[in-house]
């Protein structure tokens, strides 16, 4: 493993015959009983064992994640959209005089775009490697998208240096990209195609697209921001507003005031806000303006008009723009990242309906889109550990050697919730998830 660029897969002068013998009988090596043999460089041996430690198997194919009817408005929405053009313009050319191929994909490692020259499309169709299949390490071992993404660095990955053998044949370099302005990871870029990838200067090209990304990126978000607040509150009992260049953390009885409104742009009157807040009907309307005047003292002019009650510039939030996915088929990229119910310990009447609408239609679109992964983060978390439905449909689907714990974990919560073999249950409520 003493490579003299350990990014590099294949060292100048290095014959690429002869180091993929080398490599196949590595990984031979490594799959059967664990060991790491040169000239597996030290970046590969981590991620085969990373590979290793998930189970995964070198017979491991690709599967879809996305479908194409909830790949296309996630795709549009996704921040790398906009540098698509450049992408296109710098690796398009280099792609298809090649007869490689340029490949984009989100944080995940899900394949976004994939494009090139045709017949080296239609190789890679037979391989799996298409928009809407999931490359990440964790599902495909060691690969340039998924790797790169996994580690935070550019990756390079020669032949038989891809964990899967079906990717024995590839090589392919990838560099992630990142948001200027947060550093948060964006996805990758990647180059995937022959063994002349293999060189060094493939490696510093496609970091230096990735760069250029970011640069772009920079650009587009320099102007001035759009006056559009936002606001924060699934698995939060106080949500956080930020407004302008104020972030400001709401008490309860705000954070339910600031959520109704999000929910209903066109305003409510102080009836229905005070319906929607109080569980006792009979509070006067003086409660209700008295605390709509705490609320303006503490947002100044970021505080909702009256007559009726609205916010006084645009208001989004994490929970419909949750909803908006949802209603366009974006289930991975809706929950994926879902943090938990929304405001989990109010009480108010509107909010515990918003709440269930939300849960409802969340839980079913996960139900339906049956993704094992998905359904796996769901159960495992504090909303839905005590869900037998979602405990169900994981274990329909899993493969059969993963299904016995998850049917075992189905039965207890019958016989917990009462319910008869044969006939489905759901808990009434779910454990909140702690307070932030």
């Amino acid at each position: 493993m003493g490579d003299r660029d350990p990014s590099v897969a294949l060292p100048d002068g290095a014959d690429p015959a002869a180091r993929s013998r080398e490599l196949r009988r590595a990984h031979a090596a490594f799959t059967r009983d664990g060991r790491v043999e040169t000239p597996v460089r030290a970046v590969i041996a981590r991620s085969w064992r990373r590979c290793a430690r998930a189970r995964l198997s070198p017979e491991c194919a690709p599967r879809v994640e996305l479908a194409e009817a909830e790949l296309r408005p996630y795709r549009e929405e996704h921040p790398l959209a906009r540098v698509m053009p450049l992408f296109r313009d710098l690796v398009g050319a280099f792609a298809a005089h090649g007869a490689h191929l340029l490949a984009v994909c989100d944080a995940r490692g899900s394949l976004l775009w994939v494009e090139g020259e045709p017949a080296t499309l239609r190789r890679a169709e037979v391989l799996g490697f298409v928009p809407g299949t999931r490359w990440a390490e964790s599902a495909m071992g060691t690969n340039a998208p998924g790797t790169a993404v996994a580690v935070g660095e550019p990756v390079q990955v020669f032949g038989a240096e891809h964990f899967s053998r079906r990717v024995h044949p590839w090589t392919c370099a990838a560099a992630p990209v990142r948001d200027p302005r947060t550093g948060g990871l964006l996805g990758a870029v990647d180059i995937t195609g022959g063994d002349g990838l293999a060189h060094p200067r493939s490696l510093a090209f496609v970091r230096a697209v990735a760069r250029a990304a970011e640069d772009r990126l920079a650009l587009l978000d320099a102007g001035p921001p759009a006056p559009r607040d936002f606001l924060t509150a699934l698995g939060r009992d106080e949500a956080l507003l930020v407004t302008g260049d104020r972030r400001v953390r709401l008490g309860r009885r705000h954070s339910e005031i600031m959520a109704l409104l999000a929910h209903h742009p066109g305003g409510l009157s102080g009836e229905e806000l005070a319906i929607a807040l109080y569980e006792d009907e009979s509070v006067s309307a003086v409660t209700l303006r008295a605390e709509m005047s705490r609320l303006r003292t503490l947002l100044g002019t970021s505080a909702p008009l009256s007559r009726p009650y609205r916010t006084a510039r645009p208001l989004d939030a994490d929970f419909t723009a949750l909803t908006r996915q949802l209603a366009a088929g974006a289930v991975s990229a809706a929950l994926h990242p879902y943090p938990g119910p929304l405001l989990p310990a109010s009480t108010a009447p509107g909010v515990v309906r918003l709440r269930r609408r939300i849960e409802d239609q969340a839980r079913a679109a996960l139900i339906a889109r049956a993704d094992a992964g998905l359904l796996t983060d769901w159960v495992c978390s504090a909303w839905g550990a005590d869900d037998p439905e979602a405990w169900r449909a994981l274990a329909a689907a899993l493969p059969p050697e993963g299904r016995p714990a998850a049917l075992a974990r189905v039965r207890a919560l019958d016989r917990e919730l009462g319910v008869r073999p044969g006939r489905r249950g759901r808990p009434a409520t779910y454990p909140q998830p702690a307070r932030s």
